[in-house]
C-alpha cells in the first residue's frame, strides 16, 4: 500500500514487508477488532475510525492520546500490592492492547523490568497452573507428535512468523523443572525481543514441548495442566525436539529458532545438532557466554591486557559457565590465530567436585571436556580447594556460575587481587542472594581495585569517596539484537564469527572505555540504540559470509542503521485503513 513521505520515518524504506511507516491494515470491525490485541486502541480510537471500523457506542465517547492511556495504566499498575500481581496486571494488559503493554514498560523500565521478567516471571512460571486464565502459544504434546505439524500450521502463512523460541521447561530461570509452565518463558523471551529489538510481537511464536516433568510438587498438583507424568528421555525426546524442529522449518522457512532453558544434558547437545543446519541460538548457552564476554573484554581494556594473554577461572560449570567458556575460547582463538584447543587451555572449570581433570572421564559432559586439565598439573596439589586454584593459576578474570552463595570469600577475592592489578570479578548467579560475593565486598577488599558485574542489578559501590557503577551482566542487552540481525539479514545459519561480531558491537558501547568508574556494560535502559548496533554487526557480518539470504541490504553503514529501524515495531498507533480478509496482507 501506498504512503506518503510524511507518514514515514524512513522513506527510503517504506516498500519492506517489515516497515512500521505509514497506516496499518485491517480486515477486522466492531467487536472482533476491540478483542485483538496487535490492533486494538482501546480509546484512543479516533473519531474517524470508530465509525469506519463500527466502533461507536462499544466504546466511552470522549477519544484520549496514548500517553493518558500510560497515565491511567501505570496508576492501576501501582495499585496491585505485590510483584506477582503486577506481573498478572500486565499479562493482561498484553491480551487486551499490546501497544499500550509495552509503552508502558517502555517508559518504567527500569521499575518494571524486575515484573516482567526475572525475578518475578520465575513466580509466575511456579504458579503457572493456579494462575491460568488463557492460553498463549502452542502447546506440544510427545504423546500426541501426529498433531506437531498442524498444531503449528495454525500460526500463519511460510511469511508470517520471524522468531520462535522454545522450550521443553526442564531448567527455568534457576527454579528447575517446570513442565507445561515453561511456555512463560517462551513468552517473556519474546516479549524481550520486541521491547529490546523491534521485533514484530504478531510475528512470533512462543512453544513449550511438554514431555512431562519429573517436579513432583507439580505431579502431585490436581491443578497442574501439563502430562502427569515423569520426562521423557532417550530416543523418545530426541525425536519428539527433531519432529518440531523439522515441521517448524517446513512450516516457517525463514524463521530463526531460540532454544530456552533446557535441562543441561540436553542444552548443548540441541543446539549442537542443529546449529550446521538452521539459523538457531540458545541463550543460556550461548546468550551468557556472549554478554560476559563483552563484560571481559571492556574490563580488559580498563585494565590494559590483550584477551590473547587472559587466565580464566569460571567457578560453575554448567550450562552458563561453559557457554561463557566456549565464547572466550572462541574470541581468544579469532584474536590470536590460536586453535580452539590451545585458547581452551587459557580457561580452568570448576565444577561441584573441584576443578574440571581428564581423570574424570565419563563423569564429563561432552561440553566440559574440552576444558578438562590433565592431572598432572596439580599433582600434589589441592584442586578440590577454589583459594587453591587462584593461589596457582593467578587468574586476571573470575567468573561465577556456581548458585553458591558467598563462595567468593575475602580470603580468596585477596589473594588473587596480590598477583594482578586489576582483578575482573564477575558473580553471576541468580537471583541476588545466590550470588558468589557481593559488589560491596569485593570494591572494599580489593581496595577499589576490582572491575565488578553482576547477574543482577546492584547500586554503584564507593571505596575511600570512590564511587564505581557495577555492570549488570544482562543478556537482554545483547541476544535481541542478535536475533534482530538474523531476521532481518534472512540468515541461513548463526556463525562464531556472528556471535563474535555481537559481542564486540556490545563491549564497543561499554561506558567504562570513556570512563572507568562507570560499568562494563552499557545501561538496559539504551537497549534499542544498543541492538541496532549489534543488529549492523551481525548482519554485516553474516553478507561477509555469504549467509545472508535477504539481498536487498545497504553497504553503506548509516544507511544500514536507517534500514534496520525503519523495521523495528514500536509502541504506537498506526492509522488503520480497511481491507477484506481476503486482499488483507496481515
Amino acid at each position: 500500500m501506498a504512503s506518503s513521505a510524511k507518514e514515514m520515518k524512513h522513506p527510503s524504506y517504506g516498500h519492506l514487508q517489515l516497515s512500521t511507516s505509514g497506516p496499518e491494515e485491517c480486515a477486522l470491525t466492531g467487536i472482533a477488532l476491540l478483542q485483538s490485541p496487535y490492533l486494538n486502541k482501546g480509546s484512543a480510537f479516533p473519531s474517524n475510525e470508530r465509525d469506519e471500523f463500527k466502533l461507536f457506542g462499544l466504546l466511552p465517547p470522549n477519544v484520549q492520546t496514548l500517553d493518558e492511556q500510560v497515565q491511567r495504566a501505570y496508576q492501576q499498575y501501582s495499585s496491585r500490592q505485590d510483584a506477582l500481581a503486577k506481573n498478572t496486571f500486565m499479562t493482561s494488559m498484553k491480551e487486551q492492547n499490546q501497544v499500550l503493554y509495552y509503552r508502558l514498560i517502555q517508559d518504567h523500565l527500569k521499575e518494571m523490568f524486575s515484573v516482567i521478567y526475572t525475578p518475578t516471571e520465575g513466580d509466575a512460571i511456579q504458579n503457572f497452573s493456579r494462575l491460568f486464565r488463557k492460553p498463549e502459544g502452542c502447546f506440544l504434546n510427545i504423546f500426541d507428535q501426529d498433531r506437531i505439524y498442524d498444531n503449528l500450521a495454525q500460526w500463519g502463512k511460510p511469511e508470517d512468523i520471524d522468531y520462535i523460541v522454545v522450550t521443553d521447561g526442564e531448567e527455568i530461570l534457576g527454579i528447575g523443572d517446570q513442565g507445561v509452565g515453561g511456555i512463560l518463558i517462551s513468552v517473556a523471551k519474546l516479549v524481550l525481543t520486541t521491547l529490546c529489538a523491534g521485533i514484530h510481537p504478531s510475528r512470533t511464536l512462543p512453544v513449550v514441548l511438554d514431555c512431562g516433568t519429573d517436579n513432583e510438587q507439580l505431579l502431585t498438583d490436581d491443578l497442574y495442566l501439563g502430562l502427569k507424568r515423569p520426562r521423557v528421555r532417550g530416543e523418545d525426546y530426541d525425536g519428539f525436539v527433531d519432529k518440531f524442529v523439522q515441521s517448524a522449518r517446513t512450516l516457517y522457512p525463514h524463521a530463526y529458532m531460540h532454544f530456552e532453558d533446557f535441562g543441561l544434558s540436553n542444552a548443548r547437545r540441541i543446539l549442537d545438532k542443529y546449529r550446521p543446519y538452521i539459523p538457531c541460538f540458545n541463550d543460556d548457552v550461548q546468550g551468557t557466554g556472549c554478554v560476559t564476554l563483552a563484560a571481559i573484554m571492556a574490563a580488559l581494556h580498563v585494565s590494559n591486557l590483550k584477551l590473547s594473554n587472559m587466565r580464566l577461572v569460571i567457578f560453575g560449570s554448567g550450562t552458563a559457565g561453559i557457554g561463557i567458556a566456549d565464547q572466550v575460547r572462541d574470541a581468544i582463538a579469532a584474536e590470536s590465530e590460536k586453535s580452539k584447543e590451545d585458547a581452551a587451555k587459557q580457561i580452568w572449570c570448576v565444577d561441584k567436585p573441584s576443578l574440571l581433570l581428564k581423570s574424570f572421564g565419563k563423569n564429563l559432559l561432552p561440553a566440559q571436556e574440552e576444558y578438562a586439565r590433565s592431572d598432572s598439573e596439580f599433582k600434589g596439589k589441592d584442586h578440590r580447594s577454589l583459594l587453591s586454584i587462584i593461589r596457582e593459576v593467578r587468574p586476571h578474570v573470575l567468573i561465577g556460575t556456581s548458585t553458591k552463595p558467598k563462595a567468593f570469600t575475602k580470603e580468596i577475592v585477596q589473594e588473587m587481587a596480590k598477583h594482578v592489578e586489576r582483578p575482573i570479578i564477575f558473580p553471576l548467579s541468580n537471583p541476588t542472594r545466590l550470588h558468589e560475593a557481593d559488589p560491596k565486598d569485593l570494591n572494599e577488599w580489593t581496595e577499589g581495585k576490582a572491575l565488578i558485574a553482576t547477574g543482577s542489578p546492584f547500586p554503584p559501590v564507593e571505596y575511600k569517596g570512590r564511587k564505581y557503577e557495577v555492570a549488570e551482566c544482562n543478556n537482554s542487552t545483547c541476544f535481541p539484537g542478535i536475533g534482530l540481525g538474523a531476521v532481518l539479514s534472512r540468515t541461513r545459519l548463526l556463525s562464531d564469527k556472528m556471535l563474535v561480531a555481537a559481542v564486540k558491537a556490545l563491549a564497543f558501547q561499554s561506558p567504562a572505555l570513556k570512563d572507568p568508574a562507570k560499568g562494563l556494560l552499557p545501561d538496559v535502559t539504551n537497549v534499542r540504540e544498543i541492538s541496532v548496533q549489534i543488529a549492523k554487526a551481525v548482519i554485516k557480518q553474516a553478507v561477509d559470509e555469504g549467509l545472508n539470504e535477504e539481498k536487498e541490504i545497504p553497504t553503506n553503514d548509516a544507511d544500514l542503521e536507517e534500514w534496520i529501524r525503519e523495521q523495528m515495531w514500536e509502541a504506537r498507533y498506526r492509522p488503520l485503513v480497511k481491507v477484506d480478509n481476503c486482499t488483507s496482507s496481515m
